[in-house]
């Protein structure tokens, strides 16, 4: 089980890259002269998410390429694994499935933690899908139907091992 200093690098990391126009519209990807928008990306920081009683192992994309680059590339993901994207600020804001090889599911998440929207997305599909509130702050992606499989609904809280969304990224 991680503790709170494993999370310290994903605060570090939070707290340097502070709000931009990258990160509050996905639709715009940071220059990428390297091509890392090109590849799936791997080791980011991982977090364990609870809702309700239902546990989830998370990646977590906070920087502007993290967010930008998301799940495109992969092939496959495990049933109990996602992908969180931290946003600096609330904002509405709309995912779509540029280079995503994986059907998906995305909640989109207030400052509280409490999942306002579900959505299920095609793979490769760029119909940007947007939240129909400006109060987004996190969006969790998990393979397509499985909020539907574990019950997890509209007002469902998500929350870490280190309490709150927000505690566990934006500190008490």
């Amino acid at each position: 089980m991680p503790t709170p200093v494993r999370l310290l690098p994903l605060l570090l990391l939070l707290c340097a890259c502070g709000p931009t126009r990258e990160t509050a519209v996905v639709e715009r990807a940071p220059q990428d002269p390297q091509g890392h928008l090109n590849r799936a990306q791997r080791g980011l920081p991982v977090v364990r998410l609870w809702l309700g009683a239902t546990e989830l192992e998370a990646e977590v994309a906070i920087s502007a390429r993290e967010i930008a680059t998301g799940m495109m590339h992969r092939t496959e993901m495990g049933e109990n694994e996602a992908m969180l994207f931290v946003f600096a600020k609330p904002h509405r804001t709309s995912f779509y499935m540029r280079n995503t090889l994986i059907p998906l599911s995305c909640a989109y998440i207030d400052s509280k933690g409490t999942i306002l929207e579900i959505h299920d997305m095609e793979p490769l599909d760029e119909t940007p899908i947007v939240a129909s509130s400006d109060r987004i702050r996190y969006v969790l992606e998990v393979n397509r139907g499985w909020f539907t499989r574990h019950g997890i609904g509209r007002g469902t809280v998500v929350a870490t091992e280190g309490g709150t969304l927000q505690e566990s990224f934006f500190g008490r």
